[in-house]
C-alpha cells in the first residue's frame, strides 16, 4: 500500500460514502474532489449537479469555479440558475449536499461569511452562495474540513448555513424536514451526530490518528463513539484515481496560472 497524506484520506472518505445512486449538490475544492473520485470508482451512475446548472456533469479535471467551463461540456444538460434552485433544489430531487466550511460547529453549523464582526470583520470570507438553500433543501448533508482549532469552534462567528442549530430536534421545530448534517469527514475522523443531541461524534479514526490528535485540533471537548473504528486506508486504485485526477487538473490549469 502507498503512504497517502492526511488530505487524501480525507478525500477518498468522503468519495466513499457516496452511493452509484445519489443525486449530489457538489461543492468546489474537496467536495467537487470526492465526488468525482466516487464517480471514477465505485459509483459511475452518480448524478453529480454543480450550482451554476449543469447536471450529471463528468469533468476530466476538478473546476476552478462552479462557472468553469469544463462543467457545462461535459454536462448532459444544462439548466438556468432560478430552475435549479426552485425546481431541483428546493423540489427535493437532490439527496446529497457536499460543502465545506470555513468555521463549523459541533452541530454542523457552517460559516463562510465573515471571521469576527460582521460590521467590522477580521476578514471577510466569499459569502453563503447556495449553500444555505443546499444545507436546508437536500435530503441529507455530508461536510469536508480540515482539523484546526480556528476552523471547527465552539460557536461560529455567523450563521451562513444552517446544520442542527442548537442541536436536537431544532431543525423540525423551525419546519426543516431534510435531515441536515449526517456525515462530517476530516483529515482525521470521519464523525457522526449522536441521534439526540445531534452533537458531531467521532466514529471512526484515520491510520495512526490519536484521540488526542483530533482533540488538539478541535475547539470544543471531543465525543467519541463507544465503538471507535479505524478508517480503512486508501486502495490502490482510489489512490491512484485521485492523484490521476489531481495530476491532470494541475496539467490544464497551469497555463491559466502563468497567464
Amino acid at each position: 500500500m502507498s503512504d497517502f497524506t492526511p488530505n487524501e484520506m480525507m478525500t477518498i472518505a468522503a468519495a466513499r460514502a457516496l452511493r452509484n445512486d445519489d443525486v449530489c449538490f457538489v461543492g468546489i475544492g474537496a467536495p467537487s474532489a470526492a465526488c468525482n473520485v466516487a464517480r471514477l470508482t465505485h459509483a459511475p451512475g452518480i448524478t453529480l449537479i454543480y450550482e451554476s446548472g449543469t447536471i450529471g456533469t463528468a469533468p476530466e479535471v476538478l473546476p476552478l469555479s462552479i462557472g468553469d467551463g469544463e462543467l457545462c461540456e461535459t454536462a448532459l444538460c444544462t439548466v438556468s440558475v432560478p430552475e435549479m434552485f426552485r425546481y431541483w433544489l428546493m423540489g427535493g430531487r437532490i439527496s446529497i449536499g457536499f460543502l465545506g466550511a470555513a468555521q463549523l460547529d459541533r452541530f454542523g453549523n457552517i460559516n463562510t461569511t465573515v471571521i469576527g464582526d460582521y460590521a467590522h470583520p477580521k476578514v471577510r470570507l466569499p459569502g453563503g452562495g447556495g449553500a444555505p438553500e443546499i444545507a436546508t433543501s437536500c435530503g441529507e448533508i455530508f461536510i469536508t474540513l480540515k482539523q484546526a482549532k480556528r476552523a471547527m469552534v465552539d460557536k461560529i462567528d455567523f450563521f451562513t448555513s444552517f446544520g442542527h442549530g442548537e442541536g436536537g430536534d431544532h431543525r423540525q421545530r423551525l419546519g426543516i424536514t431534510t435531515k441536515g448534517p449526517t456525515l462530517l469527514i476530516t483529515d482525521l475522523a470521519l464523525w457522526r451526530p449522536d441521534p439526540e443531541s445531534k452533537e458531531f461524534t467521532v466514529t471512526s479514526l484515520h491510520r495512526g490518528v490519536t484521540r488526542e490528535m483530533v482533540q488538539d485540533n478541535c475547539g470544543w471537548p471531543v465525543r467519541f463513539a463507544a465503538e471507535l473504528e479505524e478508517t480503512p486506508a486508501p486502495t490502490e486504485l482510489e489512490l491512484g484515481t485521485l492523484r490521476d485526477l489531481q495530476a491532470r487538473t494541475e496539467a490544464a490549469h497551469q497555463g491559466g496560472r502563468r497567464g
